[in-house]
């Protein structure tokens, strides 16, 4: 008995399977990507209701523009935390759902501390805003009212914007979107939500705030779907929403590579689309610079946006970074404590250096944003 050839033989035949085995476990996972959020067992009624009550929030606050409305602080904390009963809300919101809980840990009381200090400041909307002086300021050809604080900043552009980063971004970047979410069952489907992977994703889909035909379809953009479609002709970042549409189907194809390729350009267009913004309103202060009406607006967004790039786990600047281009806008990192009156131009373009240094897709078109 030929032993040994029966041995090369067994042997070949071995390498051989391994290789047919070795190929199909390479070959890509076929599947077609469709051009829309078009996917079965969606559900995002929670990031609905929490962009909603965000509008809500706003648009109480912005009464403050008008001589004799005050604000709140009560009532915005009810808001924050969905206290139906004294919140004042049009809509009506289920009791589990809230802006508070889904904010980030820490900041948290930032947004509570801010609440008091804007019902303080806001007695004094019955007269002009000067520097030193809260009150509502009114652009030079008399067009906008902001109620902004004696030094500046306006606590509505601050707190919305805030809360755009704080919960909305957050949650979406760095919950939704994180291992914790994502390193779980993707096979159980529950009829009207998917897979636990798939529902995790279309959360952080909810908190984009566009339709399903996004961006083809742009009615009814809230927050976020506002400032990266307004971003998208210089920068390109709807492309947030093919990476999403990507990301989702590739859950829902078992392609794990895929999706974790999707988060992480998911994760680099949003934050793009904020640095954007930031520069965006840079450039408007800087062409407003007289008018202190037009330039602490502008400036309070800013900050905003500069704030939110702190709360995505895969973002490209550190939190020092950020702190360093929050310097250069207010003079400090505490809101309460920003004083644009004092800001300079020269510190504005050098704010505006730091971007770029971080986002060298933003420098080409630094000055058109």
């Amino acid at each position: 008995m030929n032993t040994k050839g029966n041995f090369k033989i067994l042997f070949a035949f071995a390498i051989f399977a391994f290789g047919i085995t070795s190929c199909t476990e390479d070959e890509p996972i076929q599947y077609e990507i469709p051009t829309t959020y078009n996917f079965e067992n969606v559900s995002i009624n929670g990031q609905t209701q929490r962009l909603a009550m965000l509008k809500e929030m706003s648009n109480y606050m912005k009464t403050a523009n008008t001589a004799d409305n005050s604000i709140d602080a009560n009532r915005l904390k009810a808001m924050f935390e969905n206290d139906a009963a004294n919140a004042g809300f049009v809509q009506t919101y289920d009791d589990s759902k809230q802006l508070k809980d889904k904010t980030f840990e820490g900041e948290r009381a930032v947004f509570e501390e801010l609440f008091e200090l804007y019902e303080t400041a806001s007695q004094n909307n019955t007269i002009p805003a000067v520097n030193g002086t809260a009150g509502v300021q009114v652009s030079l050809d008399g067009t906008k009212a902001y109620f902004v604080n004696e030094n500046g900043v306006e606590y509505t552009q601050i707190i919305e914007k805030g809360l755009m980063g704080a919960c909305f971004y957050y949650q979406a970047t760095s919950v939704y979107m994180s291992d914790d979410k994502m390193d779980v069952d993707n096979e159980t489907i529950v009829e009207g939500e998917g897979t636990q992977m798939e529902h995790h994703w279309d959360e952080a889909f909810g908190y984009f705030g566009v339709p399903t035909d996004f961006p083809t379809n742009t009615d009814g953009l809230a927050w976020w779907g506002v400032y990266v479609n307004r971003r998208d002709p210089l920068l390109g970042t709807n492309q947030l929403m093919t990476e999403l549409i990507k990301g989702r189907a590739a859950i829902s194809n078992k392609d794990l590579a895929a999706r974790d390729e999707a988060i992480i350009a998911a994760r680099a267009e949003w934050e793009l689309a904020s640095a954007g913004t930031v520069m965006n309103y840079l450039n408007t202060a800087l062409a407003n610079f007289n008018d202190d009406a037009i330039r602490n607006h502008a400036l309070s967004e800013a900050v905003a946006f500069a704030y939110a790039l702190k709360f995505n786990n895969g973002k490209k600047v550190t939190n020092t970074n950020v702190d360093e281009i929050l310097i250069k806008i207010g003079g400090t990192t505490v809101f309460k404590d920003m004083n644009f009156y004092t800001t300079t131009e020269a510190e504005l373009n050098e704010a505006k250096d730091l971007i770029v240094g971080y986002f060298s897709e933003i420098e080409p078109v630094k000055d058109e944003l």
